[in-house]
């Protein structure tokens, strides 16, 4: 078995992860500075999020969690991939083309479904002429997601993980152009969208071919394999639908007060950054590496990586979590508060970003976990687990609206997410130890924390002394940049010290990384 190397794997996703995620914000920072929080942002923020939900039923979600397994351990076992692939991607595309008709036509049926409060105003048209402008992204970014989770089957990370850039690149250059031609932005914004996934789909397409992986269109071919793929993928889609049912659910109950879709969109994004660099790179990484691990009968080997995996996670996203919740009004304030938005509503992005921040670990403690049963092919029971998840979710976003107002749907995602965890932990018990985090990975934990509170404290402490200026507008960025400079220096420094991580693991992945593309 050419085996995978989990870290270096983990840093390369890790870093264009880190690219699109920082590159998103930044796409946030000029949607809320042109647009700003009001009914154009709500429309929007509804409209794309339909392809989202259907990508992530159909594609990185239910799709890849069946396809990747499969493809693994068909590439481990010296079997034929390609054909396997080839009818997988023909089977996707049909299904996508019937899937994008259906959703043109019924439209307004799925923005009221989705989003119920916009009736009666001019949001519910405004989401329903975007929504069929954006939606066929779906067919083109779910061709290329499969591509990608062929790719990353055969340790192949980087042209994968550089795709999404695309779109964030994409979007920030057509709305400053827009805005320098005098143009109505938010037309350019929806009509970009669709235009960046066929460049998606084109630079991983080309990625694949180069690497061995030459998929052609043809005519869909049911056979046993496929037969296989969609008995995994069934219970991992309506997995995956569930947990759409809980951003929907979230939607609903926000579209019911003036800007808190826009709000909780904005936080979104931000606590997306750390989940997006390590939470699904992890994800991406572990779920080929255990797969053909346990074709090869590497117990052993399959405890390390989930140990490391782990591990890794803990180390990058505890500290990441403090920061959000101690200091998210400095971040909010600096990154989106111009032009349309103004310091309201910063405060309540802010508020929604601290309550996110409380989720983080879990969130991305789920990509770790997930990948024990998604190797075995086992997609039944996080279903299970996910519809619980969902109910929680679902309880406590309306039951705590009436009290609690728009920020209820925040509050419910981060316990449905930390029970989600609880359950996948409890559950992944019966595969034995290979499921169980090593003696290396407990003793380190409880170190992160420590070095997660020393930093918690310097971090506060700074951003009490630069307070003055991160409110002056032209000191605040450089107050922000050492703000974090600051706080990234305390907990290296405290992790290194008290044995959280060792400096040279880092710098081996690094090394690794560089000779890999070299």
């Amino acid at each position: 078995m050419k085996p995978i190397r989990l870290i270096t794997g983990i840093m390369t996703v890790g870093f264009w992860t880190l690219a699109s995620r920082v590159l998103g914000v930044v796409r946030e920072i000029f949607i809320l500075a042109y647009i700003g929080p009001g009914p154009v942002l709500d429309a929007f923020v509804a409209a794309f999020r339909l392809p989202n939900m259907f990508r992530r039923f159909f594609a990185e979600g239910a799709f890849n969690a069946a396809f990747v397994p499969i493809f693994s351990k068909k590439y481990e076992g010296e079997e034929d991939p390609l054909i396997f692939a080839r009818n997988a991607m023909n089977g996707l595309a049909f299904v996508l083309l019937i899937l994008t008709a259906l959703a043109m036509i019924l439209m307004p049926a799925l923005v009221w479904a989705t989003a119920s409060g916009f009736a009666g105003d001019a949001r519910f048209d405004m989401t329903t002429g975007f929504g069929r402008i954006i939606f066929p992204y779906i067919l083109f970014i779910s061709l290329a997601a499969l591509f990608s989770g062929a790719l990353n089957a055969t340790g192949h990370f980087a042209a994968a993980a550089a795709a999404p850039v695309l779109l964030n690149i994409f979007v920030i250059v057509a709305m400053v152009l827009a805005a320098w031609l005098g143009e109505e932005i938010i037309l350019w914004l929806v009509w970009t969208i669709p235009l960046a996934g066929v460049a998606q789909l084109a630079l991983v397409w080309v990625a694949a071919d180069r690497a061995g992986i030459r998929l052609r269109p043809a005519r869909p071919v049911w056979n046993s394999d496929m037969k296989r793929l969609l008995r995994v993928a069934v219970p991992a889609a309506l997995a995956g639908g569930v947990m759409q049912v809980n951003l929907l659910v979230g939607q609903q109950v926000a579209s019911q007060f003036d800007k808190a879709v826009g709000w909780l969109y904005a936080a979104d994004r931000l606590y997306q950054l750390p989940l997006g660099v390590v939470g699904i790179a992890v994800g991406i990484v572990l779920l080929p590496d255990l797969s053909r691990r346990l074709k090869a009968q590497d117990d052993h080997g399959a405890r390390h990586a989930f140990s490391r995996a782990g591990e890794l996670s803990l180390a990058l996203t505890v500290p990441a979590a403090a920061a959000l919740v101690l200091v998210p009004l400095p971040i909010v304030s600096v990154l989106f508060q111009r032009g349309a938005t103004g310091p309201g509503d910063s405060a309540a992005i802010a508020l929604a970003v601290a309550i996110y921040g409380l989720g983080l670990p879990a969130f991305v403690l789920q990509k770790v976990l997930q990948p024990l049963f998604f190797a075995r092919e086992d997609t039944r029971t996080p279903f299970r687990y996910a519809v619980w998840s969902m109910a929680i979710n679902a309880l406590l976003a309306i039951g705590l609206a009436p009290v609690l107002g728009w920020i209820a749907p925040a509050i419910a995602t981060t316990a449905a997410g930390w029970i989600m965890v609880v359950m996948l932990a409890v559950g992944g018990r019966r595969f034995g130890e290979v499921a169980r985090f090593d003696n290396r990975f407990r003793k380190r934990l409880w170190r992160i924390l420590i070095a997660t509170v020393i930093m918690g404290v310097v971090l506060s402490g700074t951003a009490m002394l630069l307070r003055p200026f991160l409110v002056m507008s032209l000191w605040r960025y450089l107050a922000l940049v050492v703000l974090i400079l600051i706080g990234i220096a305390a907990y290296g420094i405290a992790g290194h010290l008290t044995g959280a991580f060792r400096l040279s693991e880092f710098r081996t992945a690094f090394r690794r990384k560089r000779s890999d593309t070299e």
